[in-house]
């Protein structure tokens, strides 16, 4: 019997590494740690703080990083003991994906929050620019 493939097979098909990647990175807490740790080590309480997430979310968005790859841990013996949190190299190579998400969200989230088309903006400005001219 031949299965036949539907919308939705072809439209995850398409999409699959997109989706696979929003699964990984896409929960809010793991973009902000993911983002955080781009300037480099921290210590947990650093993270918590900078990130101000409570220490559990915190403690459980670190280990799913780190089984994913993104980060890595370093456990500081020496008193007084300190966990040391950084990117792996898979996740430093997020760096240019949050610039491009940067320039996106500064382009049509920045200046429009109802998430208009900031070019259709720009032509009625001219539109109405160019009215008041003629009506001088």
């Amino acid at each position: 019997m031949t299965r036949v493939s539907s919308d939705e097979d072809k439209y995850s098909d398409a999409a699959c590494g997109v989706i696979d990647s929003i699964q990984q990175i896409g929960s809010q807490w793991r973009l902000i740690v993911l983002h955080d740790l781009q300037d480099g080590e921290k210590r947990f309480n650093e993270l918590k703080r900078s990130t101000g997430s409570s220490s559990r979310t915190l403690s459980r968005v670190l280990d799913d990083l780190q089984e994913l790859g993104f980060v890595s841990r370093r456990l500081e013996e020496d008193a007084p003991v300190a966990t040391y949190y950084s990117l792996t190299s898979k996740g430093e190579s997020l760096a240019p994906v949050f610039d491009e998400i940067n320039c996106w969200a500064n382009e049509w989230l920045a200046e429009t929050p109802t998430g208009e088309d900031p070019a259709a903006t720009e032509d009625e400005s001219d539109a109405a620019e160019t009215a008041a001219a003629k009506a001088e």
